[in-house]
């Protein structure tokens, strides 16, 4: 090889790491990996999955995202729940089941039971109420309280670790 052939190689590769760690990275697809089983049987310990930072600058956060946030009393740490309830809606849960402005809410994902009864509360105008899937075992809303937007870091849209788990999360 020549040496402007290695050079234009070299440039290449310098080119691709400062897009994947000082634009990809920050501002629009971030890894994880999944800390705790706060969120099984949707995401297990262990699974990796990329998070989409830059979705809700076009689009608002809809009940049932899966989102990464900044725990609010603690911004260093990150946190993974699905939102349940939006800015001005009534939020309370009877024996396991959710209800949102007094109506039951139909959740289309696999749910571990809970019999824990909470609320109700109204969320603040700017803040979201976030449960993990398994209710029994997660430090979400019911412990820690609303979650300001401006916290939220973006959507987990995908699982690519382990192998086996490789898929868009619902």
């Amino acid at each position: 090889m020549s040496k402007e052939v290695i050079r234009d190689l070299i440039e290449s590769v310098v080119i691709a790491v400062i897009l994947a760690f000082g634009i990809i990275r920050p501002f629009i697809i971030q890894p994880y990996a999944i800390p705790s089983g706060s969120m099984e049987p949707t995401l297990l310990v262990g699974d990796k999955l990329f998070v989409n930072k830059f979705i809700y600058r076009f689009k608002p956060i809809q009940r049932f995202d899966v989102i990464v946030f900044k725990y609010p009393h603690n911004p260093k740490v990150d946190y993974i729940k699905r939102v349940i309830a939006l800015e001005g809606e009534t939020v309370q849960l009877i024996n396991g089941k959710v209800y949102i402005n007094g109506q039951p809410i139909e959740e289309n994902h696999q749910m571990y039971p809970s019999y824990d009864n909470f609320g109700p509360v109204t969320v603040p105008k700017g803040n979201l109420f976030v449960l993990g899937d398994n209710r029994s075992n997660s430090e979400d809303s019911r412990y820690f309280g609303f979650v300001p937007v401006q916290n939220v870091l973006g959507k987990a849209i995908l699982i690519y670790w382990p192998p086996g788990r490789i898929g868009i999360i619902r």
